[in-house]
């Protein structure tokens, strides 16, 4: 009896190595997971983004940047420099579907001053310095406005500070007219750090869907977003 089950048991094992892998997209899209986590719901070290729920055109539009050198990180280079556009909508389109609970914001420990000039530069902008709201364009809710715009919400502070600091500095950019870049240039430490602080630190309302549009024409023309 011990036998025969042995038997069978190696008969199971030989079958199943020597079936093929699944040939699946969500197969495929494990080369994304290592570094984004599971669902693409976002890495714990704070710099590999949520990408779980994030508006289709948006994924689709950074990983053409990644492959077109608008955006600068080698490994993601590395996965998409052979990769035609249908392949690369059809893994957006994937991550864009996926619905999954944000966890909770780390605390923020900065002093009131500064938490209060990252709200009001995130939900009012300063106009003495033309600095659009991030609201106005990322939402009300700063969940994204489809089909482009992604959320600001449950990014880590870090991430956002850095994404921040690339667009001033040339290090990412998007289609002309970049209007992230022009935004990001107009912000000094003071102003980054703070809408880096406030944003991080609010929770993210559920469902977290992007808004179908705007309330009012953007402020800016961007290259990304469809007219």
């Amino acid at each position: 009896m011990k036998r025969a089950l042995l038997a069978a048991t190696l008969l199971a094992c030989t079958l199943a190595e020597a079936a093929p892998p699944q040939d699946s997209l969500a197969q495929r899209v494990l080369a994304c997971t290592a570094c984004h986590g599971r669902e693409g719901r976002a890495a714990p070290d704070g710099y590999h983004p949520r990408i779980a729920g994030k508006p289709a055109l948006y994924l689709f539009n950074q990983l053409v940047n990644f492959r077109e050198g608008r955006r600068r990180y080698a490994p993601m280079v590395y996965l998409v420099d052979h990769l035609g556009d249908d392949y690369l909508r059809e893994i957006a389109e994937h991550f864009a579907a996926i619905e999954a609970p944000y966890p909770a914001p780390a605390a923020a420990n900065d002093e009131p001053a500064a938490l209060a000039l990252g709200e009001k530069l995130a939900l009012q902008g300063d106009a003495a310095r033309k600095l659009p709201a991030c609201a106005a364009c990322h939402g009300r809710a700063l969940t994204g406005t489809a089909p482009a715009i992604p959320g600001l919400l449950g990014l880590p502070r870090d991430y956002l500070k850095g994404q921040l600091g690339a667009w001033a500095n040339g290090q990412r950019r998007a289609h002309a007219p970049d209007c992230m870049a022009d935004i990001a240039r107009r912000l000094n430490p003071e102003d980054v750090s703070a809408v880096a602080a406030w944003l991080s630190s609010r929770p993210v309302p559920q469902p977290a869907h992007a808004a179908a549009s705007l309330p009012a024409p953007p402020p800016l023309e961007c290259g990304s977003v469809p007219h």
